[in-house]
């Protein structure tokens, strides 16, 4: 089920995806959607003028998950709600996904982690102390239990959160490794084979295809919709 989320106001739209759904749509400025996954939620919200995703996982009264602070730290503020965020988890190192870190970190006094390849350069852009995170580590929070994948290629240490309801496929929160249509921007041959390669060994090949894709820009996506495509962007190299 989706659900404008409480901060948006009586006259805020449905989405008109049912759960489960390849879409998941937010506009800049628009308000902001809750998906629920049966005792675990996801908020998502676009913000900032390059419609960045911001995710906050929560479960419970317990303390949230806030997942790339990339702008307008009022706007998060808003949708946060008053909840006291555990952690802070940057999904890559890329200017435009911790332009307002350094002061959601301030705000929260949450605990800070990253990809542990994409730490020192997160650390040294936004003065921040991170802790770094890579394959079979997780991320705990009040009852929440999140499993990380690394997914090296868009930057060295960009990874992706799991979250496992009780019933219903798994959620992914992919940043801008993985998007509908293809994978996130590599800048050689070599790192684009690297991305390709994780993506498929650590996601496709692990997860079914109802497991939906929340990538970190633009409408998410199912492991299903995107299977078929995967000989094609070998090809085309992107």
């Amino acid at each position: 089920m989706v659900t404008p989320a409480a901060d948006s106001g009586p006259h805020d739209p449905l989405s008109p995806a049912p759960h489960g759904s390849p879409e998941f749509h937010v506009t800049p400025g628009g308000p902001a959607l809750v998906i629920d996954l049966g005792g675990t939620t996801v908020t998502k919200v676009s913000v900032g003028p390059t419609d960045n995703n911001a995710y906050v996982i929560a479960r419970g009264d317990g303390p949230v998950v806030l997942v790339d602070c990339a702008a307008d730290p009022d706007r998060l503020g808003e949708v946060l709600a008053g909840r006291t965020v555990g952690v802070i988890v940057t999904t890559h190192r890329h200017p435009d996904h911790v332009r307002v870190l350094a002061e959601m970190a301030a705000r929260t006094g949450a605990r800070l982690v990253c990809g542990e390849p994409d730490r020192t350069d997160i650390q040294d852009r936004t003065g921040t102390v991170q802790t770094g995170l890579w394959d079979d580590d997780r991320v705990q929070c009040g009852d929440l239990d999140l499993a990380v994948i690394g997914l090296v290629g868009h930057t060295p240490g960009s990874i992706a959160l799991v979250i496992t309801p009780e019933t219903g496929p798994a959620h992914l929160l992919t940043g801008d490794a993985i998007f509908p249509g293809g994978l996130g921007r590599t800048h050689s041959p070599e790192d684009f084979a690297t991305l390709l390669g994780d993506a498929v060994g650590k996601v496709f090949d692990r997860f079914p295809d109802p497991t939906v894709l929340h990538p970190g820009h633009g409408d998410s996506t199912t492991i299903g919709r995107e299977r078929p495509h995967l000989d094609e962007w070998r090809r085309r190299g992107w």
